[in-house]
């Protein structure tokens, strides 16, 4: 059968696959330490599921309007404007099956075949793969350490031609951690207010998950015309330990907005109605559950940063915010595949290499798991690598 061109344009994403093998390997008996998935091990909270319970107790098992449930729309412009200064209507959100399903959305009602899309390097494994599907063409930006993996405003600058038709904001960032400060993103908002014909996509999924003080700045509160020209995407995922939930939105141009909702009204329709309950539950009620989960995952991001850094031949910066590191592994001389792959087999160890993330030199550990799997799976690592550097030091004779 002769598939359709787009699909040899796409990479599998990695991230699933080694999520799937370690899986695998733990219910074959293998006692594996997990840093892989990008899920946090806590339960959904007790009131969210209650909300959804009850819906299905009360009958809401029917398709919705394709764009969401007008109560949760409106909850959603509610808590943007509250907690972001972000102005929305109902109307201009779309309720979706997950953030990763607002972001395709998006990329489907903006991009024509040879737009350009600016991604930052290390980027979400999805963001590339979802451009080439929607015909555009991603344009990469290579960020370092030195600068926190985060795109300056030269940089960005730089990257902008004629064709440039969107920018994607990753902050917090998958894979790094990192958050742009407020005087980052209002500078990066200048370079943009330049190019009239580039809109932004704010991929804000992590943005309550931060640290040390680290601040959350949406680049569409800046002014009225960045928030004319931004669309945020976010989720119930993260903050709220929602994952097979699968809701999501978008929130932007209403022209945006009504194209979002005409595709998905002929792709998936409505988001699962009695889960939506559980989303609108999550919004409105007590938030004591986003704050507890939060300080787990700050005492989880200091032992595992500790230990990383305490290992030969590594180094990590600590993130500001989400729930990752993304150690360099450089100096260890295997590529990011290679240490992956042989940390699972001979460690029991499972992370994802940095290269479907655009860097190659790094991997990802997520600390969204147990404190006594984060202590047993970073004493594996540092036996791993120190008996690599061992067995690489050349014999004394």
């Amino acid at each position: 059968m002769q598939l359709a061109h787009r699909v040899s344009k796409v990479t599998p994403s990695m991230t699933l696959a080694i999520d799937a093998k370690a899986k695998a390997l733990k219910a074959s008996g293998m006692d594996i330490c997990s840093f892989s998935a990008g899920e946090p091990d806590f339960d959904t909270p007790e009131h969210i599921k209650a909300a959804a319970k009850q819906a299905l107790d009360r009958g809401k098992t029917k398709y919705g309007p394709a764009a969401g449930m007008p109560e949760l729309k409106q909850a959603i412009a509610d808590k943007l404007a509250s907690e972001d200064r972000l102005e929305y209507t109902a109307d201009q959100i779309i309720v979706t099956n997950g953030g990763k399903h607002s972001l395709y959305n998006l990329m489907m009602a903006l991009l024509d075949p040879g737009d350009e899309v600016i991604i930052p390097v290390p980027y979400w494994v999805s963001y590339p793969e979802m451009v080439k599907l929607a015909d555009g063409e991603p344009v990469f930006v290579i960020t370092d350490a030195a600068n926190g993996y985060k795109i300056t405003p030269e940089q960005l600058e730089a990257a902008i031609t004629p064709r440039t038709k969107l920018f994607i904001l990753n902050s917090p960032s998958n894979p790094t951690g990192m958050v742009y400060t407020p005087e980052e993103i209002r500078a990066i908002a200048e370079v943009l207010s330049h190019h009239e014909q580039v809109a932004i996509a704010a991929d804000e999924i992590y943005k309550k998950i931060l640290y040390d003080g680290a601040q959350h700045l949406s680049i569409g509160a800046v002014s009225a015309e960045m928030r004319s020209r931004t669309i945020i995407s976010s989720g119930f995922a993260k903050a709220y330990a929602m994952t097979g939930w699968r809701i999501g939105y978008l929130a932007g141009p209403l022209d945006l907005i009504k194209a979002a909702t005409k595709i998905q009204g002929h792709s998936t329709s409505n988001v699962c109605t009695f889960a939506q309950y559980g989303a609108l539950a999550a919004l409105t009620e007590s938030q004591d559950c986003v704050e507890s989960m939060r300080q787990a995952f700050a005492q989880r991001r200091e032992v595992m940063f500790q230990r990383l850094n305490a290992i030969p031949g590594i180094s990590c910066l600590k993130p500001d915010g989400a729930f990752y590191l993304f150690p360099n592994i450089k100096e260890l001389g295997l590529s990011s595949l290679q240490f992956a792959e042989m940390l699972l087999e001979e460690a029991q160890v499972a992370v994802i290499p940095g290269i479907p993330f655009g860097m190659d030199t790094n991997i990802r550990l997520s600390y969204a798991t147990d404190l006594n799997t984060i202590e047993r799976g970073c004493d594996r690592l540092y036996t791993f690598v120190k008996n690599r550097i061992n067995n690489q030091r050349p014999t004394v004779r």
